[in-house]
């Protein structure tokens, strides 16, 4: 399982030129699933999601988690991260998960972190639009 986080000060998503996800101050998180991904990595993902410190303190370093720092989550799938890229200039997807596993544990996903701080999300499986102010610029690839 891949997060993509990003810093942000603001983020949304749309869909069909409707706003389906928004958040303030927080962090994007980009969701890839892979063939072998289970519950067991989603769990260990939500914890390094929610805890990973990118939220600078009274110093300026970054010691602060995501709720340390009184932010939120967006969480947006994304199955072009679990994309091959090492042969040829086509990508290959044949490590992603199905799109029934990959939607289940995304679902997983959003809910764990859900019963510890805010979630907004995009639509899986849709065309969507992201849009976020990337506060730093700060972006890490996370893996479980």
């Amino acid at each position: 399982m891949i997060a993509l986080i990003q810093r942000v000060t603001h983020a949304n998503v749309n869909v069909d030129n409707q706003t389906v996800g928004e958040i303030g101050k927080g962090l994007l998180v980009l969701l890839g699933v892979e063939k072998e991904d289970d519950q067991a990595k989603a769990d260990k993902l939500v914890e390094k999601v929610l805890n990973y410190r990118v939220f600078a303190d009274e110093q300026g370093k970054m010691n602060l988690n995501v709720q340390q720092a009184g932010g939120s989550l967006l969480v947006v799938s994304q199955f072009t991260l679990a994309a091959d890229t090492q042969k040829g200039l086509r990508p290959s997807f044949s490590k992603g998960a199905s799109p029934d596993l990959a939607n289940e544990l995304y679902r997983y996903f959003v809910q764990k972190c859900g019963e510890k701080i805010a979630v907004s999300t995009g639509q899986f499986g849709a065309d969507m639009q992201v849009s976020l102010t990337n506060d730093g610029p700060v972006t890490f690839w996370l893996t479980a």
